[in-house]
Formats: structure tokens, C-alpha cells, sequence
């Protein structure tokens, strides 16, 4: 990323649009705020931001359109912000294509992180060169996946997942393992991590249900297994 990391806000609350903004550019981001869901959409197609953080409730236009209209183009990082607490409307949420949420109220200290540890998985990693674990090659510098030849689009947060698998192959690996290492959090809820392992199973598996490189330890969390296991899982 060149100059300061673009972030296009997108809540029709003008208060809270206005607090977010202003805690962001504390920051240092360039911050675009849209009070309008249809105007936001407009936008987002002429040119992507650097993140996104989007209202789900917006009238119009809601925050899952807006959500999947950039998943259709992008894995730019989404965080999606909700007045809904329960525990399905976060998985819905996740559901669209979010890589984060964050459930009003919220502390602006916290959305500043979250902020900050979505564009940190966007910079390459210490460990740039490309490699390879079964039928996986992997390219860090550009963040792209291949599959027997074929790429596998992922979201930054799915990117980040099968990465963090595959340098631990073979390993169980927690939930809040996964929460801590992938999110960046020291706590959280463990069904964001389901909702991001269903949706990378269902992109690198042969049939999601009987997942065969990403498996189920039950009790512990996952592992993943680079030669593949035909075992019926889930």
C-alpha cells in the first residue's frame, strides 16, 4: 500500500459516522465517509478502498449488498458493524463475506484495532516465497492460491486461514488458537471461526462435506492435512 491506507465508512447514522471518522483519521487513514447505502454501491464500483467498514442495517441498500458486491470483485478486508448482538446474526453476517464484525456499542479504541489488524494481514509476510503443500501452491507476495493448477479466489481472511493451516500442517490447531493468531484477538466468539473454515471448505474441497485436507478434531478444533484424508467428517 502507497500513502495512507484508504477506508470507505459507510453508516447512515451521521453521529456515529462522524465519531468513526474522526477516530480513524487519528489513525492516519484516508476516510470516505457515505451516509447512503446507494451511494456507497455507486461508489464502490468506480474504485475499491483499502477496507471497507459498513453498516449492516442501512436503509436501501444494506450492508450485506454492499458486502457482496465487493466479494464479487475483491478480497479487500470488510468489517461490518451491527446493532444485532445474537450469535446468528453475527454468523449472518459472516455469511455475507464480512472478515470482521464489531456489535454497537462499540469502543472506538477497539475499532482501531480491528482496523489496524485487517491492513496488517494485507502487508506480505516475513516469509515471502511461494510454496507449495499438496495440491496447494502458494504465492505470499501476491496473496493467490492455486489448487492442482487451478487459483482458488480467497478472502483476505480465508487467505490468512489456509496460510496459517498450512505452516502448521499436520497440527491440531484451536479455535483460540485461531482467533489469537489469524484475528488478532485476545478474545472473541468461536462461531467466527466456523463460518470462515465452512466458507474456505467449500472453496478448496472436493465436496465441503466430506471435507478431506481441513478436518474436524473434535474437541480440539482443526487440522489440516495436506495429502488429503477420504474420512467422512461433520
Amino acid at each position: 500500500m502507497s500513502g495512507r491506507p484508504r477506508v470507505v465508512l459507510v453508516e447512515d447514522d451521521t453521529t456515529v459516522a462522524a465519531v468513526v471518522a474522526q477516530y480513524l483519521r487519528a489513525d492516519d487513514y484516508d476516510v470516505v465517509v457515505h451516509t447512503d447505502g446507494a451511494a456507497a454501491a455507486e461508489a464502490l464500483r468506480t474504485g475499491l478502498p483499502d477496507v471497507l467498514v459498513v453498516d449492516r442495517m442501512l436503509p436501501g441498500v444494506s450492508g450485506d449488498e454492499l458486502c457482496a458486491l465487493v466479494r464479487a470483485r475483491s478480497d479487500i478486508p470488510v468489517l461490518m458493524l451491527t446493532a444485532r448482538g445474537s450469535v446468528e446474526e453475527r454468523i449472518e453476517g459472516l455469511e455475507t463475506g464480512a472478515d470482521d464484525y464489531l456489535t454497537k456499542p462499540f469502543a472506538m479504541r477497539e475499532l482501531q484495532l480491528r482496523v489496524r489488524a485487517l491492513l496488517r494481514r494485507r502487508l506480505p509476510s516475513d516469509s515471502s516465497a511461494v510454496f507449495t503443500t499438496g495440491p496447494f501452491r502458494v504465492d505470499p507476495v501476491r496473496r493467490r492460491v492455486w489448487s492442482d493448477g487451478r487459483e482458488v479466489v480467497l478472502t483476505a481472511r480465508e487467505y490468512d486461514l489456509l496460510v496459517h493451516f498450512a505452516r502448521r500442517a499436520g497440527e491440531a490447531v484451536t479455535r483460540d488458537d485461531l482467533l489469537r493468531e489469524v484475528w488478532g484477538w485476545t478474545f472473541g466468539d468461536a462461531a467466527t471461526v466456523t463460518v470462515h473454515v465452512r466458507r474456505l471448505r467449500e472453496k478448496i474441497e472436493p465436496d465441503p462435506r466430506f471435507p478431506r485436507y481441513l478436518r474436524t478434531v473434535w474437541g480440539a478444533g482443526y487440522r489440516f492435512v495436506p495429502e488429503g484424508d477420504v474420512r467422512a467428517v461433520d
